[in-house]
């Protein structure tokens, strides 16, 4: 590849890169707004998956926001759907949903529910909000992917503490015995869970052993660095093994004092402590 080619291409993912530390910052921001608005929320899971969801919505899922039901789309699935918040901002920035429409977040009547709808938001794949459900739902849209000879590619994410449910461990065998490659998990490795930290609960060590186990192909990535997410997320052209991406996050990132803090898995931040919040994401 000549010189200017390589040169070119170096400029363009380094303005991609920029673009998607912009709309991750955006991500948190709406999410953090609308939980304090709202009075509830789970503003610690929505800090620790904005850059993943930014980095897929904005740097790899073939989407169109005038065509969301598209036969060929790329499916993402958050099965965290206790995340709503930074789901539905991606989808604002993403062009699916009006940005406006944020401030109706969980009040009556409102389409933003506490957790996604597929029947009332443009984008949503799947309702999640009972944990386990997601792998499986994506799972089966991977087979059918397959028996089709489809181009989608599919991505799901859970939360770390998720896969203390068993059907996550159903799904990972049914994928790998069906060799889905065109399947992605995407794991919210943030190490807490409602109320305490996930080794505390029920270690889900060793992870990357275990989804080897099942068969599939895993890559541990800095879950903040979209530049090792967009290496994670890239095409596998001849891969035969669906791919479990391990996303180490902080919980609350960002935030200095909702870091790694469990209390703000589902706690509202007060007005001075999302004034504050809001300052230190600038």
């Amino acid at each position: 590849m000549a010189l200017q080619s390589v040169n070119k291409h170096d400029a363009a993912r380094e303005a991609l890169i920029a673009r998607i530390r912009l709309k991750a910052r955006a991500i948190r921001e709406h999410a953090l707004t609308m939980v304090y608005e709202a009075r509830q929320g789970h503003p610690g899971g929505d800090l620790s998956v904005a850059d993943i969801l930014a980095t897929l919505y904005f740097g790899v899922l073939r989407i169109d926001p005038n065509a969301p039901r598209a036969p060929d789309r790329d499916r993402l699935i958050l099965s965290k759907g206790h995340a709503s918040g930074a789901l539905y901002s991606a989808l604002a920035e993403a062009g699916f949903i009006p940005v406006e429409a944020l401030a109706t977040y969980m009040k009556p009547l409102s389409l933003l529910n506490g957790h996604p709808n597929r029947n009332y938001v443009a984008g949503v794949e799947a309702n999640t909000g009972p944990l386990g459900h997601g792998l499986p739902i994506a799972a089966g849209i991977a087979i059918a992917g397959q028996i089709d000879k489809a181009p989608f590619r599919v991505f799901v994410i859970t939360g770390d503490g998720e896969l203390q449910e068993g059907s996550n461990w159903e799904a990972a065998m049914t994928a790998g015995h069906w060799k889905l490659a065109n399947l992605t998990l995407v794991i919210d490795r943030n190490r807490l869970q409602q109320g305490a930290r996930v080794a505390e609960t029920n270690d889900v060590e060793p992870l990357a052993d275990k989804w080897r186990a099942f068969g599939w192909d895993v890559v541990e990535a800095d879950g903040h660095d979209p530049a090792a997410l967009l290496d994670a997320f890239a095409p596998r052209p001849g891969a035969s093994r669906p791919l479990c991406v391990i996303a180490h996050t902080i919980k609350g990132k960002g935030v200095s004092f909702m870091e790694n803090n469990p209390k703000f898995h589902g706690t509202a931040p007060t007005r001075e402590e999302c004034a504050r919040a809001l300052v230190e994401l600038q």
